[in-house]
């Protein structure tokens, strides 16, 4: 049973399936911000920012806009922690392609919410990202955050700083992956703050269409690892 966990996270921490991830995340922080009213769905310290502001220009409606996300953020996290401790080592389904699962179902509902209920919108999306962030956490053995960019930022700067003194090979390829996330996300917030502006609520089904492609990979590995069993029997 253990080492069946083992082979799906290789492919949950593999870059190829960290891209698809980090898309998704830069386009649905681009989609709720110009689709739903300029709110984060990600990047919940731009939401304490903005929520203290309006708070304490005495705009509770406004404030109360960006404190629900943060609010469904955390229980997204919660949520999520949940699902990892409860179905570990469930052998039909992995319990990242659950949350996955979920996540991609909670966002294809949100495309269906109009714009009067930003506030749910929104809501819903910073619980979806929540889980993805919380659920997957290393790219090929390192740390990051798949749906914002301060983290991994540090980490690739502090590793291109190491690398410099240090000259070890191994550093160069950590600030490579972290500096390729960021990338993925970057592209990921282009092509959904523009599909959003030019089309509308709908275009988070796109967002969705990202995270189905890494649902699908980690059935690849689990296809893999069948074959493998079965070659050695």
């Amino acid at each position: 049973m253990k080492d069946h966990n083992q082979h799906e996270i290789q492919m949950s921490e593999a870059f190829l399936n960290s891209a698809f991830l980090a898309l998704s995340g830069g386009f649905q922080d681009a989609y709720t911000y110009n689709a739903r009213n300029e709110v984060f769905c990600n990047a919940q310290t731009g939401n304490v920012v903005l929520m203290s502001q309006h708070f304490m220009a005495g705009e509770l409606m406004a404030g109360l806009s960006y404190f629900f996300p943060i609010v469904f953020f955390a229980f997204g996290v919660w949520v999520a922690e949940k699902v990892q401790a409860n179905f570990k080592y469930a052998r039909k389904l992995h319990w990242r392609q659950s949350i996955l699962l979920a996540e991609i179902l909670i966002l294809f509902a949100v495309g269906f919410i109009p714009t009067e209920y930003n506030m749910l919108a929104n809501a819903m999306a910073s619980f979806a990202c929540a889980m993805q962030v919380q659920s997957f956490r290393k790219v090929n053995g390192y740390s990051y955050a798949s749906t914002m960019c301060i983290g991994n930022l540090r980490s690739g700067t502090a590793a291109i700083s190491g690398y410099f003194r240090e000259k070890k090979p191994k550093q160069l390829e950590q600030a490579m992956y972290y500096f390729g996330i960021i990338f993925m996300f970057a592209v990921g917030a282009g092509i959904g703050g523009n599909l959003s502006i030019h089309f509308g609520i709908r275009m988070i089904w796109v967002s969705c269409g990202f995270l189905t492609v890494s649902f699908l990979l980690m059935f690849v590995e689990k296809y893999k690892r069948f074959h493998e069993e079965h070659e050695h029997n």
